[in-house]
């Protein structure tokens, strides 16, 4: 797993923007707007999600569109899934054991 989406996505206003940008494609100014926060903000942390693979910008005549990259969170959900049998084999042993508990007349 490369950490630079999980970096990129650790600092609260970025997560916002992808937040966001899940709605659709978005130009700086409407998403400063939408944010309340300042446009060279917004413009930092676009240069910053762009690096890191996770926007991508669309120019439309005198404007430019952010949109979202599918592949980062691809990636992200298959490393996620690494984790997810751990959880699910957790809960089956719990699920067991409560009912185990039941037939038992512990609970």
């Amino acid at each position: 797993m490369d950490t630079t989406t999980l970096s990129a996505l650790a600092e609260p206003n970025r997560l916002r923007i992808v937040e966001l940008l899940r709605e659709g494609p978005f130009t700086v100014g409407e998403i400063a707007d939408r944010l309340q926060i300042r446009q060279p903000q917004a413009s930092k942390h676009l240069r910053v999600l762009s690096s890191a693979g996770i926007v991508e910008v669309h120019p439309d005549a005198n404007r430019r569109f952010y949109t979202l990259r599918p592949e980062p969170f691809i990636v992200l959900d298959a490393w996620l899934a690494s984790y997810r049998h751990i959880w699910e084999e957790r809960l089956d042993r719990l699920d067991d054991y409560l009912d185990e508990m039941l037939k038992n007349g512990d609970g």
